[in-house]
C-alpha cells in the first residue's frame, strides 16, 4: 500500500500515513506496461522547479501532484499549473483517483488570494482551477470557487478562469453561485460510461452530471461548457458515441477524452491501453457530432495544453456564429 508525506506547513513536520486507507481491503490489479505512445519523460527543465518552488511557497495544491498526471513535467516547464482548492483531502473514494480521501480540513480563507498571486507571478494567459469533492461542506465548496475567481479578476483581469468542479450533488444552489462569478469555461467532467458508474465513480450520478452541464448553458449561455471522460476502463465504443451524444444534447462545448492510467495496485485495472488511431477516430466522430473543439490523444488531461485549447475555442465559436449570421 502507498504511502505519502503529509506536511504540516504550520510547524514543517513530515508525517507518513497511508495514501487511500480505503482501498487497502481491495485485491491488487497488476500494473500493465504502458506501451510506447503513453510513456514521458522525467521532468528535469529548471523552469519545472521554479514552479514547483512556487506551488511550495504559496502553500498551494495543484491536481498535476495529486492527481500523479503523466504531463506534469511538460507543463511545469512552461509555467502551467493547475491549482487544486479546498486542501488535498477528498470525500470521495473514486477507483481511478490518485487524490487521498478522508475528512478534509476546513476552508483556508486566505487561499483565493494565493492562487491569485501565483497566476499573476506566472503570467498565465489562462488558468484551470479544480478541487477535491467536498461534500461535507453545505454548498460543496461553491462560494469559495467563486471567492477564487473574484481573486483572480482582481489579480490577473487579463487571464481567462477555467474551472472544474464538483457535481454539488444535493447541494441546492450551489451551481447558480459558481455561474454567476462568470468564468470563461465550466468544466464538469462525465470520467466514464454510465455502466461503470457503480465502480469507477460511486459516489456520483451520471445523469446527475450530464445535468449539471446543461443547467449552465441555461444559466449563462456565453459560458464555454467542457467535459471529459477516460477511455481504458472496459467502455465499449458505442457507449463513449452515446456519452458525446449526451454532451451535446446538453450542448457542451468542448470534448477531451484521454487514456486512463492506473495509480497502484489498488486502484480499478486497466482494461487496455488506446491506440492513437483510436483517438483520432473519437475525435473525428465527437467533431462530426458538433462540439466546437475536441481534444483526444492518450495523454489528455482536462487541463492539458488548456490555453491552446482555449483561443482555439473561442476562434470556432466565433466562426460557428458568423456561418450562422450568413445562413440567416
Amino acid at each position: 500500500m502507498s504511502t505519502r508525506l503529509l506536511i504540516d506547513h504550520r510547524s514543517g513536520g513530515a508525517v507518513a500515513a497511508p495514501r487511500h486507507p480505503e482501498k487497502a481491503h481491495r485485491p491488487d490489479n497488476p500494473l500493465l506496461r504502458k506501451p510506447d505512445w503513453i510513456r514521458v519523460k522525467a521532468p528535469t527543465h529548471p523552469v519545472y522547479h521554479e514552479t514547483r518552488t512556487l506551488m511550495r511557497d504559496k502553500k498551494l495544491v495543484t491536481v498535476c501532484e495529486e492527481a500523479a498526471c503523466p504531463n506534469i513535467g511538460e507543463c511545469w516547464s512552461q509555467r502551467h499549473a493547475t491549482m487544486m482548492i479546498m486542501g488535498e483531502i477528498c470525500t470521495r473514494a473514486c477507483a481511478f483517483c490518485n487524490v487521498r480521501t478522508g475528512q478534509p480540513d476546513a476552508l483556508d480563507a486566505g487561499e483565493p488570494e494565493r492562487v491569485a498571486d501565483a497566476v499573476a507571478t506566472l503570467g498565465l494567459r489562462h488558468v484551470v482551477i479544480t478541487s477535491v469533492d467536498r461534500d461535507d461542506l453545505p454548498d460543496g465548496g461553491a462560494a469559495h470557487f467563486a471567492a477564487v475567481i473574484g481573486a483572480l479578476r482582481r489579480a490577473a483581469p487579463d487571464t481567462t478562469v477555467e474551472i472544474l468542479t464538483p457535481d454539488f450533488l444535493r447541494k441546492p444552489g450551489a451551481l447558480e453561485v459558481v455561474v454567476a462569478a462568470r468564468p470563461d469555461v465550466f468544466n464538469h467532467n462525465l470520467e466514464t460510461v454510465p455502466r461503470l458508474y457503480a465502480t469507477i465513480r460511486p459516489g456520483a450520478r451520471y445523469y446527475q452530471s450530464v445535468r449539471l452541464l446543461d443547467r449552465v448553458k441555461q444559466l449563462d449561455p456565453a459560458i464555454f461548457t467542457k467535459s471529459g471522460m477516460m477511455v481504458g476502463l472496459g467502455e465499449g465504443r458505442p457507449e463513449v458515441l452515446q456519452v458525446m451524444d449526451d454532451l451535446r444534447v446538453a450542448e457542451v462545448d468542448f470534448l477531451t477524452l484521454g487514456q486512463y492510467l492506473q495509480p497502484s495496485v489498488k486502484h480499478a485495472a486497466v482494461d487496455r491501453f488506446v491506440p492513437p488511431d483510436e483517438f483520432a477516430d473519437y475525435a473525428s466522430m465527437a467533431r462530426a457530432k458538433g462540439f466546437l473543439q475536441v481534444s483526444a490523444t492518450p495523454l489528455t488531461r482536462s487541463s492539458y495544453h488548456a490555453d491552446a485549447d482555449f483561443a482555439a475555442l473561442r476562434d470556432a465559436r466565433a466562426a460557428r456564429l458568423a456561418g450562422s449570421r450568413v445562413v440567416s
